[in-house]
């Protein structure tokens, strides 16, 4: 992934410092559309020319990027086929995909006595609160121990709650009322997801269907903006939440309970 990521900030490197003609053909194109143009294009002239020499390296960069990315592709399938044979339900845990998932799997299997307790895996992961108070001053601070990779998978965990889980952020937002700074409330939110990850691994709980959330609305006439405006969120929310493309059980639920009290409302009427 960090290749593939610092090929493309060459490519663009490459392109601002080209011949504005050079540059013209390329400016208005996204990073999606841009790969499999220079991929596709035909350098010709004199490689003495920079102009030459510049067409041709970015469509040597784009050919190095489109090859990692499909032995990236292939790496997440044949990882994915693991997951599914030995931890089937770790991805269901919310913000966990095949790198975190499969992170975890490692640092468990490499370090089998020191994950028997929970408290163990917190210590082994580096997410272990460590006290760190000086004078009427009473903190903790996260341990700079255990695996550091699996402590960045957790991490990121935590940074994608935070972009798209609805409880994360409201206990975030509570714990920054109470005067918590940004480093601490990201020290108890590892915690919170080492423990969670901790008991899926241990004792596996598949992931509440949400297959009923579109099917009931459609049947109360009820739209995405309508459901939006009750519950506070976005209708784009909402809708890759029925769709299975982000995971909110909390959210969810509350959809799903809003969507009783409408059907029993009508019921009435």
């Amino acid at each position: 992934m960090q290749a593939a990521a610092g090929l493309l900030v060459r490519i663009g490197a490459a392109l601002v410092s080209a011949p504005e003609h050079v540059r013209s053909r390329f400016r208005a194109l996204t990073s999606a559309q841009l790969i499999p143009a220079l991929e596709h294009s035909r350098p010709m002239g004199n490689l003495a020319d920079p102009d030459t020499a510049t067409a041709l390296t970015v469509k040597k960069l784009a050919a190095r990027y489109r090859f990692l990315e499909r032995e990236i592709l292939d790496t997440d399938a044949g990882l994915a086929e693991i997951l599914r044979d030995c931890a089937p339900l770790l991805r269901d845990v919310p913000g966990v995909g095949i790198e975190v998932a499969s992170q975890l799997l490692v640092t468990v299997g490499d370090n089998p006595e020191r994950s028997a307790t929970e408290a163990q895996f917190a210590a082994l992961v580096g997410v272990a609160p460590i006290p760190a108070s000086s004078g009427k001053t009473s903190r903790h601070r996260l341990s700079r121990g255990g695996d550091r990779a699996a402590n960045a998978a957790i991490h990121h965990v935590v940074v994608s709650r935070l972009a798209t889980d609805s409880r994360t952020r409201e206990y975030a937002a509570r714990r920054t009322a109470q005067g918590k700074t940004k480093k601490e409330n990201m020290r108890c939110l590892k915690r919170y997801v080492a423990r969670e990850l901790y008991r899926q691994l241990t004792n596996p709980q598949a992931a509440p269907s949400i297959t009923d959330l579109r099917t009931s609305r459609e049947e109360l006439h009820i739209t995405l903006r309508e459901a939006g405006e009750h519950l506070n969120t976005w209708p784009g929310t909402l809708s890759r939440i029925e769709r299975g493309l982000s995971r909110d059980d909390n959210l969810a639920s509350q959809l799903r309970d809003w969507l009783h009290e409408q059907k029993e409302a009508q019921k009435i009427h």
